[in-house]
């Protein structure tokens, strides 16, 4: 859906760990991600913007919804991001209708607001990994839910799910579940050029040169790597009642001016 060119000054984030940054700097130099590129976009067209974010990693939608609509609310934005349900996804009673009240929930209130607002579908999850071929139809259901939903409330869609590149190993860290630095650029990007930011444009979504191809006994190792190193250790958290967000709380919850010098946030900033 396409969105006014219009200048915004209070920018607020809500959502899981691809909001808040994973995969894109750690948590000694400072995560970075597609939230913090999207507000130093949206700085060089408006220097007075100021910035939040209230994403929290681990959290599923409904948890989202509870801690972080309030708060935004209180911040009053005229733009907001909600990007959420990639950890519903992964659970066992994912309930695409749920996730999608939650998002709708979200959307509607901001909107009522006078907020604008924007979100992203989720790629193709078997482009990624091929153990996650399971996941490709919750995948399909949740983003048409999606779509439904920005239509009924005016929001703008950034429909990364569409193009190809999305799915591109080379845009994912290691773990697989989280963007790279380049995937969070290309987000970021994406997002510019739905709200129509001046200089964005559609070369997100173009692809990047041909790679090597990975098959056979180096792919199995590659997967069992990933196996051994990311899923396991999912997998103990959740059987244990764990999450990666425990005793975490926003990273940037108070709108604070931007820097636009490309440079990852310091560690203070980032907790």
């Amino acid at each position: 859906m396409s969105a006014p060119d219009a200048g915004y000054v209070r920018y607020v984030a809500l959502g899981d760990s691809q909001t808040e940054g994973l995969g894109d700097g750690d948590d000694i130099t400072g995560l970075r991600g597609f939230a913090d590129r999207l507000a130093d976009r949206l700085a060089r067209c408006e220097p007075s913007l100021q910035y939040a974010n209230l994403a929290v990693r681990g959290r599923l939608a409904g948890q989202i919804r509870a801690e972080q609509l309030a708060p935004a609310l209180a911040l009053r934005p005229d733009l907001a991001t909600v990007v959420a349900g990639v950890n519903d996804l992964l659970r066992p009673a994912f309930d695409a209708d749920q996730v999608a009240a939650h998002l709708e929930a979200m959307f509607a209130a901001l909107t009522a607001q006078g907020a604008h607002v924007a979100t992203i579908t989720i790629p193709d999850p078997a482009r990624i990994s091929p153990l996650a071929r399971p996941l490709v139809p919750r995948v399909t259901a949740l983003n048409e839910r999606i779509r439904e939903a920005a239509r009924r409330h005016g929001v703008t869609v950034a429909d990364t799910a569409l193009h190809p590149v999305a799915g591109d190993v080379r845009l994912w860290s290691s773990d697989r579940l989280h963007a790279g630095p380049l995937g969070h650029e290309r987000i970021a990007a994406a997002l510019a050029h739905a709200l129509r930011l001046p200089g964005s444009d559609d070369t997100w979504a173009h692809p990047l040169p041909p790679a090597p191809s990975i098959t056979g006994p180096h792919a199995a190792a590659a997967e069992l790597r990933w196996l051994a190193g990311f899923l396991g250790p999912w997998l103990v958290r959740r059987l244990t009642g764990r999450s990666s967000g425990d005793g975490r709380t926003a990273k940037r919850p108070a709108l604070l001016p931007v820097r636009t010098d490309e440079s990852p946030p310091s560690k203070t900033e980032a907790h």
